[in-house]
């Protein structure tokens, strides 16, 4: 018998809706959904020498326009704050606050919770093999689409900031 393979894709565009659903009821208790909460991730694990939207855009694939509505939001709630690039002052760096990393232990706990759920049931075996064939998958899009899923990032501003703009 042949896989219909419309099931499947359909199938994957509900696994990642549902998933983003659940995400959002556990971590909502912090005033987030799921994208602000990865996001805010990406940002403080790049804090040391802060990230910019086009690394987050990079990372994930969200359109510009969605990136910068979730960074209002992140930083109108105190999460994350900007500052001008020393090398490029075109360029914004964007840094996790106090308050996001005092966040940032009870998102993880959220997201984990979330993940657990997702995989409940299946062995170390079904999710290594899971993980391979996901990753096949990107790598086919990557090759069709002409959208390398490249999440290294330009190290072109490497200096810190001198001038910090409060959020």
């Amino acid at each position: 018998m042949k896989t219909d393979r419309r099931t499947l894709a359909l199938e994957n565009r509900r696994i990642s809706i549902r998933t983003e659903l659940l995400t959002d009821q556990l971590v909502s208790q912090a005033g987030l959904t799921a994208s602000q909460a990865h996001m805010l991730f990406f940002i403080l694990s790049h804090s040391a020498k802060g990230t910019s939207l086009t690394d987050i855009h990079r990372e994930f694939g969200f359109s510009k326009a969605t990136l910068c509505r979730i960074l209002k939001q992140l930083r109108q709630a105190g999460y994350v704050r900007v500052e001008p690039c020393a090398a490029d002052e075109r360029r914004k760096l964007l840094f996790g606050t106090e308050k996001g990393a005092q966040t940032r232990h009870f998102l993880d706990q959220a997201v984990h919770k979330a993940w657990d759920q997702v995989y409940e049931g299946f062995s170390d075996a079904e999710l290594q093999e899971l993980d391979r064939l996901q990753k096949k998958m990107i790598q086919n899009l990557s090759v069709h689409t002409n959208s390398p899923n490249d999440s290294r990032r330009r190290e072109d501003c490497e200096e810190s900031p001198t001038t910090t703009q409060t959020v």
